[in-house]
């Protein structure tokens, strides 16, 4: 059994929403035991969910951006990570990332590219989204990959909806195939 879990932190439940797509993803390949963990509103994690991520085969990352960034919370957690970082015990892993802001572009890239580089540091191996953007004339905002990233999920959830209303379908769907994605390359890479 591969061990995938998704990590992450969600300020007012729309990226909690896109965690679940994720690990819904991951959960529908045979052969990987999906585990799910979100970093406390005071940036923590218990010590049973810093040892799962060290027996995990592959992490995938997510946080809410905020000005530009992930939030406060992600970032405490990312430091904290320099203890399994000098250990090593991260390298070779597999790693992912998503992001979900209030606006079309809110920056999200500079998230995904704080998850991509926090991988980098610890030596993972980092799986993209592997999906054309949905460009076309004929596409629509519930389209997989509507907001055209290649470097892991992005959603869009407006600023005065709730979880039960954003993230959008197409950005939940992305964010299914991303899970899928990497419990599918974690089962070739053994």
């Amino acid at each position: 059994m591969i061990k995938l879990v998704v990590v992450y932190h969600s300020g007012y439940g729309h990226t909690e929403q896109q965690a679940k797509a994720v690990a819904e993803g991951a959960r529908g390949e045979e052969g990987v035991q999906v585990e799910v963990m979100k970093i406390s509103p005071e940036g923590d994690l218990s010590d049973d969910q810093w040892q799962a991520l060290g027996q995990a085969k592959a992490i995938i990352f997510g946080s809410p951006t905020y000005m530009g960034s992930v939030s406060w919370q992600f970032k405490k957690f990312a430091d904290a990570s320099s203890k399994p970082w000098f250990g090593e015990q991260w390298k070779d892993k597999l790693a992912a990332g998503f992001t979900n802001s209030a606006s079309m572009n809110g920056d999200k890239l500079s998230t995904l590219h704080y998850l991509f580089t926090l991988a980098m540091q610890h030596g993972m191996l980092w799986v993209g989204l592997g999906l054309l953007p949905a460009n076309r004339q004929s596409s629509g905002r519930n389209d997989p990959n509507w907001l055209g990233s290649f470097c892991g999920a992005m959603a869009q959830s407006p600023s005065d909806v709730g979880p039960d209303e954003g993230p959008l379908p197409g950005d939940l769907a992305t964010a299914k195939l991303l899970g899928a994605r990497v419990a599918q390359q974690a089962k070739r890479l053994g």
